[in-house]
């Protein structure tokens, strides 16, 4: 059997994160089960707890990688919990854990997973219209290197389409 996509989800954590950051989030969550794919997220909350509740409604496997050592840390919608112990330092784990990564707005945090992700070359998609950090970096390179365009979708549905499109090049 084939390895399953892993989508990494990223953004506000609660501090930042607005009801309608969490509703894009919960579709971007739905939208990644629907496709097959294990959604992995932070595993806290904010948009991590809301893209996590949406897989985890759609039926589909949430993981959720915490900075933490203590697995009930997590939010209540990760299907798997992987205590990292490593606080953000995490962050690399959770990039290098996938296949590509979809951004909703976002902080510094979010700021330093889109730049683990841009040395890695993982594909990104940000969705439009979320504010933060990600989409100031639509249709853009971080650098001169031009390792990874960051595409902007207008959706949750454009999102995930257009990333397993990456994936899959």
């Amino acid at each position: 059997m084939p390895k399953k996509r892993q989508i990494l989800v990223i953004g506000h954590n609660d501090d930042g994160c607005t009801s309608e950051h969490e509703k894009i989030a919960y579709e971007t969550g739905v939208e990644i089960a629907k496709s097959g794919s294990v959604l992995i997220s932070g595993g806290l909350g904010g948009v991590m707890r809301a893209a996590c509740h949406g897989a985890h409604d759609a039926n589909g496997i949430a993981v959720g990688i915490i900075p933490q050592d203590d697995p009930v840390l997590a939010n209540e919608f990760c299907d798997i919990v992987i205590p990292s112990g490593m606080g953000l330092t995490r962050n690399f784990l959770n990039v290098l854990s996938a296949d590509g990564i979809i951004i909703i707005g976002g902080g510094t945090g979010t700021l330093s997973e889109i730049c683990a992700a841009y040395l890695h070359k993982r594909p990104m998609v940000a969705i439009q219209n979320t504010g933060g950090i990600g989409e100031q970096f639509i249709d853009k390179f971080l650098d001169h290197k031009e390792n990874v365009r960051i595409i902007g979708a207008n959706n949750p549905k454009e999102a995930v389409k257009l990333i397993l499109e990456r994936i899959a090049k």
